[in-house]
């Protein structure tokens, strides 16, 4: 290798071409062509659109489609094309990205527009045109203070706000005709590579409809999302509320030194909705005996349980929480998934037969003896070691559990005996009015730093296992989301960048030699983003005191 060439290691091969040589045209040169399934590539374990230019001595790795690199990929590009055919059809409508709805985004539409079922038809085919162009995605790196006069002309206050605390010199645009954005990650390389997808009206907006990662070649059916569209509603009030919308607002609230009053109305939002909770409990406490609570990794369960506790107990009512935990089956018989791992996470790992006897006796007011699961030895303990429990009249059974709205756990128990929750940090937040915040990757952030600071493991540990945990939440939590009385959107406003202060160090120790590299380095870009909170004036009773430390509950 000299200064002239790049050493390429590529499919157990070593390849020597000039240095510059394109991804796209390296990928030519050794295969001959480059299937339209390829998205993007990994360089070196660093994602990057295929225009990229080799340098050094890298290895080079195609993103597919069909993985979940490539899945953020293609909802960006798909992204930029609608905005692209909106600027086109409706030059003087602004369309802001919202909440991830099923396999889809929301969008609100801002300025004059035409109905909804009229719009969003034409929207769809002015995409589908583009798409048959087959136009290139087109990168530039531009100065920051061309890009913000750019902006500034087009009245773009949100990307304003954001590029205030950028340091780099240079920020990296990307379009596929007129309508240019902050490249905030890889895009494809051609439209003609986005082969699926929809617009069609819902609620008050749009939803831009995306292709599953097991199928590229046609849309899920389009399934009612009434709970998660209400909360994400609320969720939009609550941002009105807050005067918080984008990174480049809170950052600028963190600047001033008035985060403050931001936490504590944020965590004033929470409270009162568990009020609401407990209040609307308590309105039906002569039938309510079960209250079940689910929700993803890291959705803040464990706190949301203990201070939804004490509204209870405001209005008279006691919990008495009952761990599925302590149901599982032994170790030995856990049925495998399709990688031949222990599936924990599904419904078989528990003994349901045994739950089911249990309850049942427990509502009819007898006393029971609960089990005791011991995690070490992966065994239930004897019996002699259970635990005596009963259900008195002024008490509430809680139950805590990645199942709890699976109506298989709960079924010899009629509808108006239970309440059912669903937790999860749905993210208020947007990058700007384009660009939003994976709401996985908010959980993610979460559980990194809990598991560094609490349960011993490293960030790269964590990031290894996270594509099997979002596989289980996808077949055992979120189809049955929708079976909730109520939903809690466990999100702060300012999370991430309290957040950033634990999570950057934990990430920078990922080694680049790891396969968790590729996710590590993604997200440390993402926090980059943010102003930097200190945890200082974070309640003790706050639900991010779950995963950072310092709170008035124990564990």
């Amino acid at each position: 290798m000299n200064d002239h060439t790049v050493e390429v290691e590529y499919r157990g091969a070593v390849h020597v071409v000039p240095v510059g040589t394109t991804v796209e045209e390296f990928l030519l040169l050794a295969d001959g062509e480059i299937p339209e399934t390829v998205l993007a590539a990994l360089v070196n374990r660093r994602q990057v659109m295929l225009d990229f230019p080799l340098r050094g001595k890298v290895e080079v790795e195609p993103v597919h489609y069909g993985t979940r690199q490539a899945e953020h990929v293609y909802k960006r590009s798909v992204s930029l094309m609608l905005y692209e055919a909106c600027l086109d059809l409706y030059p003087k409508v602004r369309l802001v990205i919202g909440q991830s709805l099923g396999n889809s985004y929301h969008f609100q539409v801002r300025g004059e527009h035409p109905p909804y079922e009229e719009m969003a038809p034409a929207l769809e085919a002015a995409m589908r045109a583009i798409r048959d162009e087959d136009r290139r995605f087109v990168r530039r790196t531009v100065t920051i203070e061309e890009v913000e006069d750019f902006f500034r002309k087009r009245g773009c206050e949100d990307k304003l706000s954001l590029l205030e605390t950028r340091r780099s010199s240079t920020v990296h645009t990307v379009t596929c005709g007129s309508f240019v954005d902050i490249a905030h990650g890889p895009y494809a390389p051609r439209t003609g590579c986005l082969k699926t997808f929809g617009v069609v009206p819902y609620g008050d907006g749009l939803l831009l409809r995306f292709p599953r990662r097991a199928n590229r070649d046609r849309l899920p059916a389009l399934a009612p999302r009434k709970k998660l569209y209400e909360t994400y509603i609320e969720t939009l009030h609550w941002q009105e509320l807050l005067g918080v919308r984008h990174v480049g607002e809170l950052n600028r609230i963190g600047l001033a030194g008035e985060v403050g009053e931001i936490i504590r109305v944020a965590e004033g939002l929470h409270e009162k909705k568990l009020a609401q909770l407990a209040d609307a409990i308590a309105a039906r406490r002569d039938e309510v005996r079960v209250i079940l609570v689910a929700g993803p990794s890291s959705s803040g369960k464990t706190t949301f349980i203990k201070r939804l506790g004490i509204q209870l107990k405001v209005n008279g009512i006691e919990p008495v929480g009952l761990s599925l935990d302590n149901y599982y089956i032994d170790r030995e018989r856990t049925p495998l998934d399709e990688d031949g791992h222990p599936d924990f996470e599904s419904i078989e790992a528990l003994d349901l037969p045994l739950f089911h006897d249990q309850l049942a006796r427990l509502l009819a007011g007898e006393e029971i003896r609960t089990p005791r699961y011991d995690f070490v030895s992966g065994t239930r303990r004897p019996e002699e070691q259970w635990i005596p429990m009963r259900l008195e009249d002024n008490q509430v059974l809680l139950i805590e559990g990645i199942h709890g709205l699976n109506p298989r756990l709960t079924e010899s128990v009629d509808d108006s005996r239970k309440f059912r929750i669903f937790i999860s940090a749905l993210t208020q937040l947007a990058i700007d009015d384009h660009n939003r915040i994976f709401t996985a990757d908010a959980r993610l952030i979460r559980r990194i730093v809990r598991d560094r600071l609490f349960r011993g493991f490293t960030a790269e540990r964590t990031l290894e296992l996270w594509e099997r945990v979002r596989r289980g939440e996808g077949r055992w939590i979120f189809p049955f989301q929708e079976q909730a009385d109520v939903m809690f959107n466990s999100a702060l406003v300012y999370e991430q960048a309290v957040l950033k202060t634990y999570a950057e160090r934990f990430l920078l120790q990922v080694p680049r030699q790891s396969r968790a590299y590729t996710e590590a380095y993604r997200l440390l870009k993402f926090l980059s983003l943010f102003v930097p909170v200190f945890p200082d004036e974070v309640p003790q009773t706050s639900i991010l005191r779950e995963f950072i430390g310092g709170s008035a509950f124990e564990y």
